[in-house]
C-alpha cells in the first residue's frame, strides 16, 4: 500500500552537515615534496650533472693535462728556437747580459759586455759588407770552376782516348758527368716530395722534443714522476732559475722570461758551503728580498728539497738574496761531539778565548765570545736550551779566574755537576727558590755595585749570574714583607728591577747575567730585559712573533726564522745575534748546531774545573746579612774541605756568604781577625794561604768571652 501512495509535497532537500576541516600537516623540510620540474628543466639538470661529472673524471684531468703539456712543448720550444735565433743573429744577448751586470753594480763585467757588443757588431757589419760582394765573387768562382773542370775531364778524354785509339772516348768523361746530374736530378725529384710532406711534421717534432728538454710547460702539468725525480738532485744554475721563475711572482717570472738563456745571469757563483751550497741572486728591478722569503716553502719545493733545508738571508749586496740549500738529508745527521769531552786538555780564557759552541750550517765551527756579554737564550720546552747554555758554562768553568752563582728553577739536577765550582746553587722551582735566586741576583747586585765605586783601574774577577727557567721568576706571585713582589715586570718586582740593574752596569766590571727562558712572552720574558742581552740565542718557537722575541726585529727581518725550525727534529739547532760569533758579512744572524754535552761528560768537564781551583764551598742559598756573623766561623766556612785556601779565594768566598759585612774586606781584616784568634795567614809557594787546620784549631781553643770575633 505504500508503494501506491501519492505525495503531494517534494520531500524537503537532505541538510548536508558540513565536513570537517583537515587538520593542517606539518611538513618536514627534508620530506617536503619538490615541484615537479617540466621536463625540459630535468633534461638540462641531468645534463648539466653529467658534464660536470666528466669535466671533474681523472681521465679528463689527465687527458687535460696530457693536452696542456705537449702543447706548451710546442709553443715552448718555438718560443726558445726563436729566441736563441734572435740572439744569434743580434746583440739582444750582449745587451741582457749588460744590463744585468750593471743591475748588480758589476761594472768591471759591464764593461767587457760592452767591448764583446761592440766587437760584435763590427763583425757582423763585415760580413754584411762582403755579401754585398759575393755574387760577384761567386760568378767568377763558378766560371773559373765550370772551365777547369771541362778542361779537366777533356784532358782526361783525350788520355782515355789514345789508350782505347777510339776518338769518341775523348768526350767519356764529359758524358759520364753529365749522366751522374740526370741521375741526381732523378733522386731529387722521388725524394722531393716526401722531404716536403714529412719536413713540417719533423720540425713540429724538433721544437716538441726542444720544449719538453727544457720543461717549457706549467708545473702542474708535469707528470708526478718527472717532478719526483729530481728529489735530491745536485743544485745547478738553471734548476735555481727556474725555482725563482715558478716562485709566483709575476715580476721575477716576466723578467727571467725575457732573459732567455741568460738568466743566469741573476746568480753568483754557486759554492759548496759544508753540507751544502751557497748562491747570491741578484733580483730584477721591481721584485723585493721581503717577497722571496715569504714564499720560502715554494721555493724549497721548487728545489726538490724540504723547508728546513733552504735559508734565504740578505746580505750586504742590494736587491740581493743569498740561498743556502743543504743536501737532501744531511741536516738530519747529527754533528760530533763536543772538543770539551774529547780534549781533557782544553782550558779557557774569558777574555780572549771562544766557548766551541757547535757547527754552522757550512760545517765550519761556530765559537761563541763570552767576554762582557750579556746572554739570553730561549726556545720550546724540551729542545736543548739548557744543554746549550750549560756547555758554554762548562767552557767557561776551565777558567780559574771565573765565579759562577747559578740558579736552576727547574730543579731536576742539570746543573748539579756545578757543586763545588758555583759559589751558590739553587735548585727547585717552587716559590720558596724563587725567593732565593732573586736574593742572590740582590746580592750580584750589591757587588756589581761596590765594583762600580772603586778606584779606577781596580781588577775583578769575572762573575756570572746564571738564571736557567727564568720565566719561573718572572710569573712567580710571592710578596715580600716589604710589599713589593718578586716576580712581574713592573717598577717594583725585586727580580726584575735587579735583571735590569745588572744590564744597565755589570757589563763594564765583568758582571753578567745569562737566562735561559721558555716560549717568550711579554709576561713571562719583559721587553726591557730581553733587550739588555748582548748575545741572544734562540732554538725552535711557535710563532713570528715569538722569534722577534727572542732575537729581535732586525734579525727576523734578516731571515732568522727560529719559527720555522722543527720541533723535536732539531733539537739543539739554534739561530743567534750577536757580534760574539762569525757570522758572514751582511747577515744579521747564524744558525748553529750545538755540540751536545751530556750529563756524563758534563760531570767529567766539571771534574777538570773544580781540580783548576783552590775548592769552592757551594751555598745553597744567601745568608741574611742582618744577623750578627762570626768572623772566625765563618772563614771557616769559606774554606770548607779544602786544607788550605789563598787569602783572595777566602775573601771572595766571604763576600759571597755575606756581601754587606764581607765586601769591602780587605787582606788587613782579614789577617787582623786571624791573629786576634792567634793563627795569622802563612806563605806557601810565595803566596799568603789560610790553613784550615789552624783556623779550627782557633775555633777549638779561642775563649768564647774573650777571643769570640763577632761582627
Amino acid at each position: 500500500m505504500t508503494d501506491n501512495v501519492v505525495r503531494l509535497f517534494k520531500d524537503p532537500a537532505p541538510v548536508e552537515k558540513p565536513t570537517p576541516a583537515p587538520a593542517p600537516l606539518t611538513v618536514v623540510p627534508e620530506q617536503a615534496e619538490r615541484p615537479e620540474r617540466s621536463r625540459p628543466v630535468r633534461v638540462l639538470v641531468r645534463t648539466r650533472r653529467t658534464v660536470v661529472g666528466a669535466v671533474k673524471h681523472e681521465r679528463t684531468r689527465t687527458v687535460a693535462r696530457v693536452t696542456v703539456r705537449h702543447g706548451a712543448y710546442l709553443l715552448g720550444g718555438t718560443r726558445i728556437a726563436a729566441r736563441r735565433a734572435w740572439d744569434g743573429r743580434t746583440g739582444a744577448r750582449y745587451q741582457r747580459l749588460l744590463r744585468a751586470a750593471e743591475a748588480a753594480g758589476n761594472y768591471e763585467a759591464a764593461g767587457e759586455w760592452e767591448e764583446r757588443l761592440h766587437r760584435f757588431r763590427a763583425e757582423r757589419h763585415k760580413r754584411r759588407m762582403d755579401l754585398l760582394k759575393a755574387p760577384q765573387d761567386m760568378a767568377k768562382s763558378a766560371a773559373l770552376g765550370t772551365a777547369t773542370g771541362i778542361g779537366a775531364l777533356i784532358t782526361v778524354g783525350v788520355a782515355l782516348a789514345i789508350a782505347t785509339k777510339d776518338p769518341w772516348d775523348v768526350f767519356t768523361p764529359l758524358m759520364a758527368l753529365v749522366e751522374l746530374v740526370r741521375l741526381l736530378v732523378v733522386i731529387v725529384q722521388m725524394v722531393w716530395g716526401p722531404l716536403v710532406a714529412l719536413g713540417p711534421w719533423l720540425a713540429l717534432a724538433g721544437l716538441w722534443a726542444l720544449g719538453r728538454h727544457q720543461a717549457a710547460a706549467p708545473q702542474w702539468s708535469l707528470p708526478a714522476t718527472s717532478r719526483a725525480s729530481d728529489a735530491g738532485a745536485p743544485i745547478t744554475p738553471s734548476i735555481v732559475v727556474t725555482a725563482m721563475r715558478d716562485l709566483g711572482i709575476a715580476p721575477l717570472r716576466k723578467a727571467i722570461k725575457e732573459m732567455g738563456d741568460a738568466g743566469a745571469a741573476m746568480l753568483g757563483p754557486i759554492r759548496i758551503a759544508g753540507c751544502g751550497v751557497e748562491v747570491d741572486v741578484t733580483l730584477p728591478s721591481g721584485v723585493s728580498t721581503s717577497e722571496v722569503q715569504a714564499r720560502r716553502k715554494k721555493l724549497a719545493e721548487n728545489l726538490s728539497r724540504h723547508e728546513h733545508e733552504v735559508f734565504i738571508t740578505i746580505p750586504e749586496a742590494a736587491r740581493t738574496v743569498r740561498l743556502w740549500i743543504a743536501d737532501s738529508g744531511a741536516l738530519d745527521e747529527p754533528i760530533g761531539p763536543s772538543p770539551l769531552a774529547l780534549d781533557e786538555t782544553m782550558t779557557a780564557d774569558y777574555a780572549k778565548g771562544r766557548a766551541p759552541w757547535g757547527q754552522d750550517l757550512r760545517g765550519d765551527e761556530a765559537a761563541l765570545s763570552l767576554y762582557q756579554r750579556h746572554l739570553l737564550i730561549t726556545g720550546k720546552s724540551n729542545q736543548g736550551k739548557t744543554a746549550a747554555l750549560r756547555a758554554l758554562a762548562l767552557w767557561l768553568a776551565l777558567d780559574r779566574r771565573v765565579e759562577f752563582r747559578i740558579a736552576d728553577l727547574k730543579g731536576v739536577g742539570d746543573w748539579a755537576m756545578f757543586d763545588g765550582i758555583a759559589a751558590v746553587l739553587i735548585q727547585g722551582p717552587t716559590d720558596d727558590h724563587v725567593i732565593d735566586t732573586t736574593e742572590m741576583i740582590e746580592d750580584v747586585v750589591a757587588e756589581m755595585e761596590r765594583r762600580v765605586q772603586a778606584p779606577p783601574g781596580t781588577k775583578f774577577p769575572p762573575l756570572i749570574c746564571i738564571v736557567d727557567e727564568a720565566q719561573v721568576a718572572f710569573m712567580c706571585p710571592a710578596v715580600g714583607e716589604d710589599k713589593r713582589p718578586y716576580g712581574g715586570s713592573k717598577a717594583t718586582s725585586r727580580y726584575f728591577m735587579a735583571a735590569r740593574k745588572i744590564h744597565n752596569q755589570g757589563r763594564a766590571v765583568d758582571v753578567l747575567l745569562w737566562q735561559g727562558t721558555q716560549d717568550p712572552t711579554d709576561q713571562n720574558l719583559p721587553k726591557l730585559v730581553r733587550e739588555g742581552a748582548h748575545t741572544r740565542a734562540s732554538l725552535v718557537l711557535g710563532t713570528e712573533s715569538q722569534s722577534r722575541m727572542a732575537l729581535g726585529d732586525s734579525a727576523v727581518d734578516g731571515g732568522a726564522a727560529p719559527h720555522l725550525l722543527r720541533q723535536g727534529l732539531d733539537k739543539g739547532t739554534v739561530v743567534v745575534a750577536s757580534d760574539g760569533i762569525k757570522i758572514p758579512a751582511g747577515q744579521p744572524s747564524i744558525t748553529v748546531r750545538t755540540h751536545y754535552i751530556d750529563d756524563t761528560a758534563a760531570a767529567q768537564i766539571a771534574a777538570r774545573a773544580k781540580a783548576l781551583r783552590d775548592g769552592v764551598t757551594t751555598l745553597t742559598a744567601v745568608a741574611d746579612d742582618e744577623e750578627e756573623r762570626d768572623a772566625l766561623a765563618d772563614i771557616a766556612a769559606a774554606i770548607g774541605d779544602e786544607p788550605k785556601m789563598l787569602t783572595q779565594d777566602v775573601l771572595k768566598q766571604l763576600t759571597v756568604l755575606a756581601p754587606g759585612t764581607y765586601g769591602a774586606w780587605t787582606n788587613g781584616d782579614l789577617k787582623r781577625v786571624l791573629e786576634a784568634a792567634g793563627e795569622e795567614p802563612k806563605k806557601s809557594n810565595g803566596r799568603m794561604v789560610v790553613h784550615r787546620d789552624h783556623v779550627h784549631r782557633a775555633l777549638t781553643n779561642r775563649d768564647t768571652g774573650d777571643s769570640a770575633s763577632v761582627i
